[in-house]
């Protein structure tokens, strides 16, 4: 199943001064140039490489510091030793994430038992079931080993996914992110604007994907990792409003660029007549589950993600 057509990034980016916008340039370039010289080389040496980078360079920069933070706040019960195993791990994995993201198109996916695939997805039955329904619905994931399969999983799977994603600090580079969702739908950004599109999508029966696992500082507090965690309700919000399904996909790299993503059987917001009670009970379902995720793999997860208040 091939994906042709480019996707849409839709944006509203503030205004900036000449002398950021130069820098701006400079910086996009760079972004642009680097792409473009991955795409020359093989798929595991560049992996590797982004390993190597992520493992060696990310424990000596300052966000380190909220990694490690994090992982203490989570796992009070690990050594010192035993959270730098799992910090050194996530920056492999994040470096492998970031210089995987152009060669993405070469990543082969197929069902348990097909050959010479790099991506084994589990579950497809479950994603065929929203594609089939005539009904909007909803795909969550989190920020998991190579989380970009998660997308793709399901856009390869004949779904036009529409993306709710963080705008990036460099307007310069937003097209980078049509290389993420080719095929897909329209790339939603966050914010008053991106919620009021994505209700317009899901009121013509599209489908969402969504990341549950990012802060959002005027969300609501939800327990994840026994502390409580200021976390987005909009996916709540929107399969309880939509009665939707909402399908967790999970991606976990196994070894190099080898990867299972895991489409689970859809969840549904029960309807009580308590609209905020309802929506609090599935994000603290949704917490449990990612919680689940990242106990199983640690070093996998993102922990770089200002999760909980100091």
């Amino acid at each position: 199943m091939s994906a042709e057509n480019p996707a849409t990034v839709t944006s509203n980016l503030p205004p900036v001064s000449t002398g950021k916008r130069v820098f701006q340039f400079i910086q996009a370039l760079l972004a642009y140039l680097c792409f473009a010289i991955v795409r020359l080389l093989p798929l595991d040496v560049v992996s590797g490489f982004g390993g190597w980078l992520g493992r060696t360079i990310g424990p000596r920069l300052g966000a380190n510091r909220r990694a490690r933070r994090n992982l203490e706040r989570a796992f009070p019960e690990k050594t010192p030793a035993e959270i730098e195993t799992i910090i050194r791990g996530m920056w492999d994995n994040f470096g492998r994430v970031a210089f995987e993201f152009p060669l993405l198109h070469r990543l082969r996916f197929g069902e348990p038992g097909t050959p010479n695939i790099h991506v084994e997805v589990h579950g497809y039955e479950n994603t065929d079931q929203l594609r089939d329904d005539d009904k909007p619905g909803i795909f969550l994931s989190g920020h998991f080993a190579n989380w970009e399969l998660a997308g793709r999983s399901i856009i390869l799977r004949g779904i036009p996914l529409h993306l709710i994603y963080r705008l990036p600090n460099n307007p310069m580079t937003v097209k980078l992110l049509m290389h993420r969702n080719p095929g897909g739908g329209e790339m939603i950004p966050k914010g008053a604007r991106g919620a009021k599109r994505a209700l317009q999508l899901l009121m013509n029966g599209e489908h969402l994907g969504i990341m549950a696992d990012q802060k959002l500082n005027d969300g609501i507090a939800i327990p994840f990792f026994g502390h409580d965690a200021m976390t987005a309700p909009a996916l709540a919000q929107f399969a309880r409003r939509f009665d939707c399904p909402v399908v967790p996909v999970r991606v976990e790299r196994i070894k190099g660029t080898k990867f299972m993503v895991t489409h689970y059987p859809p969840r549904y917001v029960k309807d009580t007549g308590d609209k905020q009670a309802d929506i609090r009970a599935f994000m603290i379902e949704v917490n449990q589950m990612l919680e689940d995720w990242a106990r199983e793999r640690p070093e996998q997860w993102l922990w770089l993600h200002n999760r909980w208040p100091d």
